[in-house]
């Protein structure tokens, strides 16, 4: 095992990832922005070490500072979390070249599935259905001879990064050129990949996500799915698990589609195959994220697995030591992102308790929330026997969590569990700006 891990994140991630290290006996390394020195990872740390300025280009996404920090403390492993450099290859081929060992996937393997051109077509290969699309497109001309074999409405997708980056919606022809070309230029912009194909574009879907853990043995567990389809602006704002919608048949489909994924991707680590399920029952790959997902604990909740402990124990060649018939999915987990919506310091801070509710934050009182870096103050986290018991507990979750000083989304997660297309489950990718329009009761 491990004796020393570097973590190169911030915020929640980064106190989840030293506390996993700690119940293992591994020391940690902090480090920090100059914004982040006062934070609470850097206090829980065993040791810290700043690598840069404000920005995140200066620091978190500083691979040059990163490595050099994990060598001059001697960290044996970096653990990347959640965004910032967790699905770069290049950082993980550096990590490789220097010894230093990336907990996650290969650096080819993160490469590969990254492009969603590439991935698309080992799905296809492998028999995992996929939307119906195209390959990489030369030019728009090309797009709009295509496009008339797909139908409208469609996407127009980049082929690499996310967050819903290099992404247009072109619901007629006459739309599609000037689609094309904005979507390309916002995806080299955004990742230095401006390449692009169609997608059909489906409407009334669910986004669903299988977690799996894969071993370096070629064992291959699933730990069931996550219903994230309630999002804003492509960005997930609630997560729940089990999906209200989900069959017993679909589920197990899903599960071996996921399974069939990681193997064909020779996936090591933690991973998550994201699927659209359609009103009918079929359901499509639409990805794979190579990292821990920021909506993990909610399948920890239900299935009883440390995933983060999973993941170190994977990098140090440990094989798991479960079974698939041995994973049993009980109760109802949920998860509610609260963001903030202004920056300045927490004048008070009272995080809900009780039974089964728990906040995952790094948020202290007095502390400052700057304006550098992602907008999520923490993740307010209920498991409950029953998917009524789960809503009722995230309400009275809500109802007790006070955040004085900066402005959140409190208030809209109320609106949106208090709303009866959450609470029948009736609900699919686009309906949460009508909730929070008031437009949906």
């Amino acid at each position: 095992m491990f004796s020393k891990i570097l973590v190169a994140n911030r915020g929640e991630v980064a106190v989840r990832i030293i506390r996993a290290c700690k119940e293992m006996g591994i020391e940690t390394v902090a480090v920090y922005s100059e914004a982040d020195k006062n934070s609470l990872p850097v206090a829980l740390a065993d040791e810290r070490i700043c690598i840069g300025g404000n920005a995140a280009a200066d620091s978190y996404l500083n691979q040059k500072n990163i490595i050099s920090a994990a060598l001059a403390t001697h960290a044996e492993a970096i653990h990347p979390g959640y965004g910032f450099l967790s699905e770069n290859a290049e950082f993980a081929k550096l990590c490789e070249e220097n010894g230093i060992t990336f907990i996650g996937p290969k650096s080819e393997v993160i490469s590969a599935m990254g492009d969603k051109d590439a991935s698309r077509q080992l799905m296809q290969q492998v028999g995992v259905p996929v939307v119906p699309g195209t390959e990489i497109l030369q030019d728009a001309a090309e797009a709009k001879r295509l496009a008339k074999d797909i139908g409208y409405p469609l996407l127009v997708k980049a082929t690499a990064g996310g967050g819903g980056k290099g992404i247009r919606v072109v619901r007629k022809e006459e739309e599609l050129e000037d689609a094309f070309y904005t979507a390309s230029r916002e995806a080299e912009s955004a990742f230095g990949n401006g390449d692009v194909f169609l997608e059909k574009y489906l409407t009334a879907v669910r986004h669903v996500e299988m977690q799996v853990l894969a071993d370096h043995e070629g064992n291959i567990l699933c730990l069931g799915e996550r219903d994230c389809s309630l999002q804003l602006n492509k960005q997930k704002v609630l997560e729940e698990t089990p999906s209200p919608v989900m069959t017993e048949e679909i589920r197990q489909k899903m599960m071996d589609a996921a399974v069939l994924a990681a193997k064909a991707a020779n996936y090591t680590n933690a991973g998550t195959v994201e699927f659209l399920l359609a009103p009918d029952g079929q359901f499509y790959f639409i990805e794979m994220n190579t990292r821990l997902q920021v909506e993990h604990p909610i399948t920890e909740e239900i299935s009883g697995v440390d995933i983060v402990k999973w993941q170190i124990r994977i990098a140090c060649q440990v094989p798991l030591d479960m079974t698939q018939e041995e994973i049993h999915l009980q109760g109802h987990a949920m998860e509610c992102r609260i963001n903030a919506r202004s920056t300045g310091k927490v004048d008070f801070l009272h995080i809900p308790g009780g039974g089964r509710v728990h906040f995952d934050t790094a948020l202290m009182q007095d502390c400052e929330v700057v304006p550098y870096y992602d907008a999520m103050l923490g993740k307010l986290i209920v498991h409950a026997n029953t998917r009524e018991e789960a809503i009722r507990k995230m309400e009275a979750a809500l109802c007790e969590m006070v955040i004085v000083g900066v402005d959140t989304n409190i208030e809209d997660q109320l609106r949106l569990v208090r709303s009866k297309a959450f609470q029948k489950g009736e609900y699919d990718t686009l309906i949460l700006p009508k909730i929070l329009e008031k437009d949906v009761r």
